[in-house]
């Protein structure tokens, strides 16, 4: 007699302990089975150690009756490229559930980024299946990044994701209707704790708290070079020398270059700190329970939040102006994580506010929500459109100094916002015979060999 089925897709350790935390919460209805499907997204899939084998997965691992592979489900394709084309679902459903012993079972999906690959192609796989989506980090609080198939988007029940920022809801998927639901934070750090007992390594032989400086390998995705990243990780660690740090440990992206940590290393002995390389590829809030840093630096990663909120250590962000001014196309998903980053977290340099700064109140998280919702709606006005209002409201209010860093006066005027135009010059839109010499000058300048693109 068919039962029902759960397939979980997890790519990284933080989702999977997400996923667990729910589980013990109790926000999935039982089930006849559970099923882990691990997929391996990294641009060299073969070299790059998956998600099963990171220290502590065995912990996460009990809660499940198998985990599988979509890698070698559907090698040799890779998980970021594939989809089903339409003809093929049938076969390829068939071929899944016979390879997976699924036979006729009723089949559930939970998944992350569901807009893309492999997220998607399993949702277009199993036609019908009941969605789950959680979200591993602050994207949540942005717009979905493209737009979804109704026939997938419709088919969606609910948003898992962790309280990052207290009192601030995510825009994620929200044209569709899908109600939030917050994975409890005592269930997910009651599976960090069990992480952690699983990892003894970390933190042997540092025995006063460092400042830990964390690595997001920002040039592999386009945002910066290597040269301007290399400066970004040297400004961490001499931020955290002038606040009165003298141990400092180093946790870099697990792809990035060896050299980086050497230049770090010699940085820090010029400053007369010493610097300790974090080798072990665990998460960050397993080295925040193994370490207790005293303080913690990074561009803007989930993991400041994630030491502010749930274990209240000291954090304070680096290189987010210059990372705001470079990140192309405004659409980029990560302008949302970079932008809460920048407007909650003081400036590493900054050491009075280092010192003052505490998790923000309702009022400032008010304030937080109103500037994303106008820098979602820039990001999306096609999927967001009804955010339009409440993006000029802001634009009109609130820009100034300040605030033009979440912000391009291009990606203003293309949208017909507040702010496209400076104020001073404000009546020439309005003035028909300065608008038919811009016309002009347009079709000039796109008359002009080696102007057209």
């Amino acid at each position: 007699m068919p039962g029902t089925t759960r397939v979980f897709c997890v790519s990284t350790l933080f989702g999977a302990a997400t996923l667990a935390a729910a589980l013990d919460a109790g926000l999935f209805a039982p089930t006849d089975r559970r099923l882990l499907l691990v997929t391996n997204n990294a641009a060299n899939p073969e070299t790059t150690p998956s998600v099963d084998t990171m220290p502590g997965f065995d912990r996460i691992r009990e809660r499940f009756d198998d985990v599988l592979s979509w890698n070698e489900t559907i090698a040799p394709f890779h998980p970021g490229g594939w989809g089903p084309r339409a003809d093929d679902v049938p076969m390829w459903e068939r071929y899944v559930r016979l390879l997976w012993g699924l036979g006729d079972d009723e089949v559930h999906l939970a998944v992350e980024s569901v807009q893309v690959n492999p997220a998607l192609a399993l949702a277009q796989l199993f036609t019908g299946a009941p969605l789950d989506v959680y979200a591993d980090g602050l994207m949540s609080y942005g717009p979905t990044r493209d737009k979804i198939d109704p026939l997938v988007g419709t088919r969606i029940d609910r948003l898992l994701h962790l309280d990052l920022v207290p009192g601030l809801t995510p825009l994620l998927l929200t044209e569709f209707g899908v109600p939030p639901v917050l994975v409890p934070s005592e269930a997910f750090l009651k599976v960090l704790g069990e992480l952690a007992e699983a990892e003894t390594d970390t933190g042997a032989g540092i025995e006063e708290r460092p400042a830990l400086l964390l690595g997001q390998y920002l040039s592999a995705l386009g945002i910066l070079g290597d040269a301007e990243e290399e400066q970004l990780h040297l400004a961490m660690v001499r931020g955290a020398v002038a606040l009165g740090h003298r141990r400092l440990v180093f946790k870099p992206h697990p792809t990035a270059p060896a050299r980086w940590s050497r230049l770090l290393e010699e940085e820090a002995e010029r400053l007369g700190a010493r610097l300790t390389l974090l080798e072990r590829p665990v998460l960050a809030e397993v080295a925040y329970q193994r370490l207790r840093p005293a303080l913690v630096v990074g561009c803007f990663s989930t993991a400041l939040l994630t030491a502010a909120g749930l274990y209240g250590l000291p954090v304070a962000r680096a290189g987010t102006g210059t990372v705001l001014a470079r990140l192309a196309p405004y659409q980029n998903s990560n302008r949302v994580p970079l932008t809460i980053v920048d407007a909650l977290l003081p400036d590493v340099e900054d050491g009075a506010a280092v010192g003052a700064w505490s998790m923000p109140g309702r009022e400032r998280v008010a304030e937080l929500a109103a500037l994303l919702r106008a820098v979602g709606f820039a990001m999306q006005p096609k999927i967001h459109p009804s955010l339009r209002g409440e993006a000029e409201r802001y634009l009109a209010a609130h820009l100034d100094p300040h605030t033009w860093r979440y912000f391009k006066r291009r990606r203003l005027a293309a949208l017909a916002l507040p702010g496209a135009v400076p104020a001073q010059l404000a009546f020439l839109p309005r003035n028909a015979a300065v608008r038919r010499i811009a016309r002009r000058a347009r079709a000039l300048k796109k008359g002009v060999p080696g102007n057209r693109r």
